[in-house]
């Protein structure tokens, strides 16, 4: 859904990231971005499951997902309007993140909700990071 709607509306989101940043960002490169970042995610599910940390894992991703509805939303204000990937952001990642921190609060000691709502934060941001660069490492 959230890819759906960076990839299709308005003027898509590498158009965007070079219209607002200047940012070079290929589709192509963007959907291989896309295609990775979901293997990576079903393989963090699978291994999670089978390693038992399947409470962490979620936590995890509830703050990935936290961490770019956050910034969808904050950039959209920024600058003044719409951002591809901003109408999910808003009402399916935010709440969604919110929810899956509820739900996660009392399964898991302060510590290791702290720490896996964190590294979310950061996988966002190595993300972020890596679009910023044009889907460069």
């Amino acid at each position: 859904m959230h890819f759906a709607e960076e990839f299709w509306c308005g003027e898509g989101y590498p158009a965007y990231l070079l219209r607002v940043r200047g940012v070079e960002l290929s589709n192509t490169r963007f959907v291989t971005l896309q295609a990775i970042a979901f293997l990576l995610l079903v393989a963090g599910v699978v291994i999670s499951r089978q390693l038992r940390f399947a409470e962490f894992m979620a936590l995890i991703l509830g703050g990935v997902v936290f961490a770019n509805g956050m910034s969808h939303t904050i950039t959209a204000i920024w600058d003044g309007g719409y951002g591809p990937g901003l109408v999910v952001s808003a009402f399916v990642w935010i709440p969604l993140g919110v929810l899956t921190f509820v739900i996660m609060y009392p399964r898991l000691s302060r510590k290791r909700f702290l720490i896996a709502a964190a590294i979310g934060v950061v996988i966002n941001g190595i993300v972020a990071l890596i679009a910023l660069r044009g889907g460069r490492l």
